[in-house]
């Protein structure tokens, strides 16, 4: 990862795509370390995490993880979901938070001079470009180590610069003394290279953390 020590940095986290893509690549996200790596390479001006919520989990076991973010220094964006039923009559549960976290990237760009988006979707390509068209370094970080890829290839092109959350295991991982360590690759920006997943949402309903 390059990063400047003066930079002013800010992380937007989108909660459902990072929750399968640790799925995926099946190691538990610590957020508190996660916070301190980042504050270590720059100034941390804003860390935000975005996730629809259920009403009925109000107070199921998601609560614990939001509330635990919500006083150690993240700043949590939720919604409620919408439920629906699909043209098979299989009931589905919509919580996309896409348009707040691009609505707030833009929002908050004038004060920062990198973002770093947590996510592989390959919507967020148009919100890279118009950052960097305000002059701003973006970073995203999502996998190529899952089949298929959690990264979309258009997003992982447009971005300054990609960072394969599988190469932070060691220094994010919640158990990461007991887990062997994969070699670090170093990615040139925007190059071919291509999750930043938490097995605490084990939280989330999988059709909401598929953000149908």
């Amino acid at each position: 990862m390059h990063f400047y020590p003066t930079e002013r940095v800010a992380l937007f986290i989108d909660g459902a795509n990072l929750y399968a893509t640790a799925k995926s690549l099946g190691f538990d996200i610590d957020y508190k370390r996660l916070l301190g790596m980042f504050r270590a390479k720059g100034q941390l001006v804003r860390a935000l995490y975005y996730t629809a919520l259920a009403e009925e989990q109000e107070y199921s076991s998601i609560r614990p993880l939001i509330d635990w973010l919500d006083y150690n220094g993240f700043t949590m964006v939720t919604k409620p979901t919408k439920e629906f039923t699909d043209v098979t009559g299989r009931r589905k549960i919509k919580g996309n938070m896409d348009i707040e976290l691009a609505v707030d990237a833009m929002r908050l760009a004038d004060t920062l001079d990198h973002i770093v988006i947590f996510s592989g979707d390959g919507d967020f390509r148009s919100l890279v470009a118009a950052l960097q068209q305000k002059g701003k370094r973006v970073s995203v970080i999502s996998t190529l180590q899952t089949q298929p890829p959690m990264v979309a290839d258009e997003l992982r092109r447009q971005a300054d610069q990609f960072i394969d959350i599988a190469d932070l295991e060691s220094q994010i991982c919640r158990d990461a003394g007991t887990r062997p360590q994969r070699e670090p690759r170093t990615y040139q920006a925007r190059s071919s290279a291509p999750a930043f997943v938490s097995r605490e949402a084990a939280y989330l309903d999988d059709d909401l953390a598929e953000e149908v």
